[in-house]
């Protein structure tokens, strides 16, 4: 039986071990589904195939440790192919208990993908807590139905029991702290890349932007007078219109690589953000109501943090600028919050907007990414480099459709 156990532990640990060796940074994000489906499907027909054979002729596999935990993560869309696939094997296999197995897949493809919503949004540890409760309760029911058959409960029976629910939970729980660790280090290294890709931008910023600006000044001071001049020919002074308007963006750029350097002393100040968010709520309502967009404000923040204030000005000023040009078409609302949470200042940014795929929102703050046709990308880099300095994090939330909301988190009294 041992043998049988390990090696169905070895059929559940496959679809991790094939995923860390060939595919860790190789897939695609839409094809993401797709790898769960195949690989979720051959670990769970391996089970099947191999199950593990206790005392009084009790027979059980593994087959649910991966239906569930691919319920879990990925919801219905990747459960109902995982449930068909389960069933038609089952029924292929034949055998006792076609019909019961058949019952019980379904109570938890009813049950268990209707959690994905929130299962996703947990942290690490209770996503743990989660799956391993859910396996147990689902299991513990499977068990007292399965004693509605027999005349009498006996002790090897209760052994048994005992043994099939403590193996689900303990695979289910194994597998997904192997999971929560890939997506520990995933982020990590990604947080790691982004952080020497700002550095190196930083220092990039603070060395050439002034040298480029001071020539970008002086081209256009002699456009401007040449364009005032009564010499020229009207094709002549629409060149030189198109010229300005080029510089004013060549400006726009230097000015965002400018907000990458490092904070300046002088603006260095121990703010709860009221002055800055009042700031920037004064500069970007006009913008608002231009695009028909109504800006509302919640400020409940006590908290400090020593920071450039010009800097964490430019950064919300590119987060509302987005949020509102996401609504360019039909207008919509932008919601500010600024709270505390957990010793760390919480600033959201709540659009009603077109919103973001996953992909679109794994690229953003990448140098020159933009979702707009005319876009740098700039401007969500500077947003990311500046609350990377203040060891802060960005949290996007999105869905196509239906809006975008940053989540920023800055912790408390730190001081540079």
């Amino acid at each position: 039986m041992v043998e049988i156990l390990l090696i169905n532990f070895l059929f559940l640990l496959f679809p991790v071990l094939i995923y860390l060796i060939f595919f860790e940074n190789k897939i695609h994000i839409k094809k993401r589904n797709s790898f769960n489906i195949l690989f979720s499907a051959i670990s769970m027909i391996l089970c099947m195939t191999f199950p593990i054979r206790l005392e009084m002729g009790f027979i059980f596999d593994l087959r649910y440790i991966p239906f569930i935990i691919a319920s879990l993560l990925g919801g219905y869309k990747i459960a109902l192919p995982l449930y068909v696939i389960l069933n038609l094997y089952r029924f292929y296999l034949e055998g006792d208990g076609v019909f019961l197995s058949f019952l019980y897949s379904t109570i938890v493809f009813i049950v268990v993908p209707f959690l994905h919503k929130f299962f996703i949004d947990y942290n690490s540890k209770k996503r743990l807590l989660t799956a391993g409760s859910i396996t147990f309760l689902l299991f513990t029911i499977y068990q007292l139905h399965l004693s509605t058959f027999l005349k009498s409960i006996s002790l090897q029976f209760l052994i048994n029991a005992f043994i099939m629910v403590a193996t689900y939970v303990i695979g289910i729980i194994t597998i997904m702290a192997l999971i929560e660790k890939i997506i520990e280090n995933q982020k990590a290294r990604e947080k790691l890349v982004d952080s020497d890709r700002l550095n190196i931008i930083s220092e990039l910023a603070a060395s050439i932007s002034h040298e480029i600006r001071n020539p970008l000044t002086v081209t256009n001071g002699f456009l401007q007078l040449l364009r005032d001049s009564k010499n020229i020919t009207e094709k002549e002074q629409h060149y030189i219109n198109f010229s300005l308007q080029e510089l004013k963006r060549a400006e726009g750029i230097v000015s965002d690589f400018l907000s990458l350097a490092k904070p300046q002393a002088e603006n260095m100040v121990n703010t709860d953000l009221k002055e800055e968010i009042d700031y920037v709520n004064n500069i970007m309502i006009p913008y608002a109501h231009i695009h028909q967009v109504d800006l509302q404000c919640s400020f409940t923040n006590t908290l400090t943090h020593y920071m450039d204030k010009n800097q964490i000005r430019q950064c919300l000023i590119n987060l509302y600028k987005n949020g509102i040009e996401a609504m360019k078409k039909d207008g919509g609302t932008l919601s500010v919050l600024v709270s505390e949470q957990n010793g760390n200042i919480v600033i959201q940014i709540k659009d009603t907007g077109c919103g973001m795929s996953e992909e679109e929102i794994q690229q953003i703050g990448k140098p020159y990414y933009s979702t707009k046709k005319e876009g740098t990308g700039l401007g969500m880099m500077v947003a990311y480099s500046t609350i990377h300095k203040l060891n802060g994090n960005i949290e996007i939330l999105s869905e196509k459709g239906k809006g975008t909301t940053f989540v920023i988190t800055i912790p408390a009294s730190h001081k540079y």
